[in-house]
This record gives structure tokens, sequence and C-alpha cells, in this order.
């Protein structure tokens, strides 16, 4: 097995500061390793970067037909968001329209990401809801798929129908059974497996046509809703919104806690995962944007592309105090 290797570094006053390690693959539609670096055997938490695969259910049961969902509730359902206005509205309504509210989310809440949204809070002496949880849309998919089947309202159980559908849908995409699982920062059970494989996953979104099996409808259909409604996916100033929007929807993007990322290349059919070891996300974007770059399908001058690679650090004065650097072997 491989070990990983040193991926981003971040240099000041031409000395080098600190330094990444990590791993990365590119995976073809038939689950082919086009390139690796680091060891594709990884174990890992996909963490966020696999909603697409936990709204699977969602779309290939019906529930989401049955309920009139659009593309922008399937891309909300695959979001990380900000907790802005935008995001928060969606997803009451479309509890409403479900005839449910906040309280039947199990994913807990946190204070907004969104600086509007939370100082709109603070002023009016009010505290963050569930609705504000960046998982809040992945949980109102849940909760449709869980209405569709009749379930029980606990539908973060590992045993729940919900979450048994949903390691099935993982492990069929990845071509590979889970190694265990955890528990997210949203209550939901999150399933481990290696990188190959994810990258793997990612590559069959990519490969998967609006005309194939009601799988491949479903992947298709989840990819070009969060490709479509970048806003969506994350939020203003967030490298998957913006990174999504400077390569013009035709690459999907999603980021996971501890610097986890997938990309799915429809036009290539190729998948990517990368993740950095120490969880830094200031690296697993400027990794990402590399290899993107490598692939020609992100224009590496292009200014939200720079903004993470060369990502020039700067001080509380405005003054650049040094940048970050691929590492040699990865891309230096």
């Amino acid at each position: 097995m491989g070990k990983a290797i040193p991926m981003v570094e971040l240099w000041r006053g031409g000395l080098l500061e600190s330094t990444h390690q990590g791993h990365a693959v590119v995976c073809d539609a038939s689950g082919g390793i086009v390139e690796s670096w680091g060891d594709p055997g990884r174990v890992i938490f996909s963490r966020s970067s696999c909603k697409m695969i936990q709204a699977l259910p969602l779309v290939e049961s019906g529930a989401a037909d049955a309920v009139g969902l659009t593309p922008a509730h399937l891309a909300l359902s695959c979001a990380s968001h900000q907790g802005a206005a935008l995001h928060v509205d969606m997803a009451s309504r479309w509890l409403a329209d479900l005839g449910l509210g906040e309280a039947d989310l199990r994913c807990g809440a946190h204070e907004p990401l969104d600086d509007e949204e939370r100082d709109r809070l603070i002023c009016a002496h009010e505290k963050p809801c569930q609705l504000h949880n960046n998982c809040s849309g992945k949980h109102s998919g849940f909760l449709t798929y869980t209405r569709h089947v009749k379930a029980g309202p606990e539908y973060v159980e590992i045993d729940h129908p919900l979450q048994r559908a949903v390691r099935s849908a993982f492990e069929e995409v990845t071509g590979e059974t889970a190694a265990g699982y955890g528990i997210d920062g949203c209550s939901a059970p999150n399933f481990a497996g290696s990188i190959g494989a994810l990258a793997r996953g990612m590559a069959r979104f990519a490969a998967a046509e609006e005309g194939g099996s009601t799988r491949e409808r479903a992947m298709h259909r989840l990819t070009r809703a969060m490709a479509t409604f970048p806003e969506l996916v994350a939020g203003e100033g967030r490298a998957c919104t913006e990174l999504m929007r400077a390569m013009g929807g035709r690459v999907a993007i999603k980021t996971g806690a501890e610097a986890v990322f997938v990309a799915i290349l429809p036009e290539k059919k190729l998948g990517i995962a990368l993740k950095i070891e120490d969880g830094n996300s200031r690296a697993s974007e400027a990794a990402l944007v590399s290899i993107l770059a490598r692939l020609g399908v992100l224009d590496p001058d292009h200014p939200m592309a720079q903004k993470r690679l060369p990502a020039p650090q700067v001080n509380w004065r405005g003054l650049r105090t040094g940048e970050l650097r691929l590492a040699p072997g990865f891309g230096g």
C-alpha cells in the first residue's frame, strides 16, 4: 500500500512553512485508475462529498417525482449550504409542501455560515434552527423518501429503511463493501470506503446518461442539478459554487469535511476523489484546482482558480505574506 505524498505547500518569506500530504485518484467510466497519487486504497469517510450517492434513493424510488421536486430541490439535496436565506427558505417550503416542519428534521441546529443571515438572527434576537444546518437540504430529501415509503420518523438510525437503501447505493456505486460507518456532523451514518472506490463511483456518475437505466437516469439528474444550481450546493464565496461557475456547469464538484473533495466530469467520463491527511480545506481546494486544470476542464488563470492556487496569503493589514504552492512530485 502506498503512503500519502506531499501535495500542497505553504511558503512564507522564501521558506517552506507547512506541507499538506494526501491522496488523489482519477478513474474512468470502466472503473480503471487513470492517474493516482498516494494510496488509492486508503480508507476514508467520504463525509459530505458523497451526498449525491445519499440522494440516489430519493430519485430512484420515485419519491422525488411523486412530490414534484425540481432540479433546484435535487441540488439542495446534495448541498452543504451556507444557511443563507435562499437555502433556509427553500428547505422550509419543501418541508411545508410535505406537511412537515423543522421539528421533523434530525440534523441539529448550528449558526449559519452566511454572514447576512447570521447578522439577521443576531439583530432579531433569534436562535438558529435546524433549517440553518448545512445539511438541511439532504435531510429534507431524506424525509421525502421516508414519507414516500411510509417508514418511521427516525430516519438517521442505521437500521432505518432509508439508511439501508443509502448503504446499498454506496456499495453498488463504488463497487466496494463499506468498511464500516461513522456518525456525521448532521447525525446521519457516513459509510467508509477507499479513495479509489469513491473516484470510481464519481466516474459512474460522470458516465451516466439521461436515457440509461433507472440508476443512470438518477445519477444524470443529480449531476446536472448540481452543475446548474451551484449557488444551492454551497453558497457565495465557497469553492464548490465558485469553481462550478468557473467551469460553466460542465463539471459537478462537492467537498466534504476533513478535506475530502470529489469531482464529476461528464464530458470526459472521469471521476476524481481526493483526501488531505491533516483535514485542511485550503489544501484540498488547491489540490482539486490542480487536478481539474491538469485535465483541461478548469482554466488555471481563472480568478476563482487563482484564488485557491497559488492562493496568496494576506495578513490583517492586507500585506501579502506568502502563498500556497503545489509540492514537487504532485504538480510542481
